[in-house]
């Protein structure tokens, strides 16, 4: 089978994955997960759960680059972008991923600064005097 490509995204942050089949290694912008995201145990597990709800940790190799955002909304597009993939390797994985959510493309970004406020929504600090 050839290689499965998807796109992930999150806020401003995107996840471009390529999925054959293998034995579990994965590799995002050239490096392996521990060496890419440290120790942030909590995001590589965030990034593994597709894999792990369809038990292909150790049946599939991911090739991934991130662009843009910080490594927080990079792990969420790699997850969505692997997602993604699965769902096209085995159109019955979305019955499994679907309901836990993980299809949904993650819509929230930051909102614009609005002219006469401090921030988007901050106003200048009032003055009575």
């Amino acid at each position: 089978m050839a290689k499965i490509y998807a796109t992930g995204k999150r806020k401003t942050a995107i996840a471009k994955v390529w999925l054959t089949p293998g034995s579990g290694e994965m590799v995002i912008n050239g490096k392996s997960i521990d060496e890419w995201l440290g120790g942030h145990e909590t995001l590589k597990m965030k990034v593994r759960l597709p894999l792990n709800a369809t038990k292909q940790l150790d049946a599939v190799n991911i090739t991934a680059t991130t662009l843009g955002g910080g490594y927080s909304a990079q792990a969420d597009a790699l997850k969505h972008g692997i997602t993604r993939a699965l769902v096209r390797y085995e159109e019955g994985f979305r019955a499994i991923l679907k309901p836990m959510g993980l299809l949904t493309r993650d819509s929230r970004v930051v909102e614009r600064k609005k002219p006469g406020k401090r921030k988007a929504r901050r106003s200048p600090q009032f003055s009575k005097r």
